[in-house]
């Protein structure tokens, strides 16, 4: 059975070993980069987990018992909105809810925060993530980025309305 947690200070290291598998497994869907991350000392890690305290923003990681299988976050932006961020579910556990349960737990935090928006930005060579997050009520804005890791991608924002 799949749970989800918060992430916190008690489970730093899992929280970092699903984040450096996750770069090193989808290096197109993250910001960020393996090499750049797995060089980050101790108090950097503190420092991140911190962003999801539950005030400004949240983290979770995904369960199957004592196996890591996915992981998801937001942050609190003006105009009552959150980005979606650092979302992953791991290879072997894809098209079984795992996604699904993880951005449902964001949405339940954006809910208690009165936030009215979440957005998030996809990397326009990911078409399952697109169908994906289409699937759960997200749709383009027609925002584009250019995708900060590779010139010849963007990053196309897409969004739901929290009601």
């Amino acid at each position: 059975m799949i749970r989800i947690e918060p992430i916190t200070l008690e489970n730093a290291d899992l929280f970092r070993v699903v984040r450096l598998r996750a770069l090193r497994e989808s290096p197109t869907a993250f910001g960020s980069t393996y090499a750049r991350e797995s060089a980050f000392d101790d108090a950097e890690w503190v420092r991140r987990i911190e962003r999801f305290s539950g005030q400004q923003g949240i983290g979770f990681l995904a369960m199957d018992h004592a196996e890591l299988c996915g992981m998801a976050g937001a942050l609190i932006e003006p105009c009552n909105q959150a980005q979606l961020v650092s979302m992953w579910t791991a290879p072997e556990y894809r098209q079984q809810g795992v996604g699904r349960l993880l951005v449902d737990a964001v949405l339940a935090w954006a809910v208690s925060h009165g936030l009215q928006l979440v957005r998030l930005m996809v990397t326009s060579c990911n078409e399952p993530a697109m169908r994906f997050y289409d699937s759960l009520g997200f749709a383009c804005t027609g925002r584009i980025e250019p995708y900060p890791n590779d010139a010849a991608l963007v990053e196309w924002e897409m969004a739901r309305r929290i009601d």
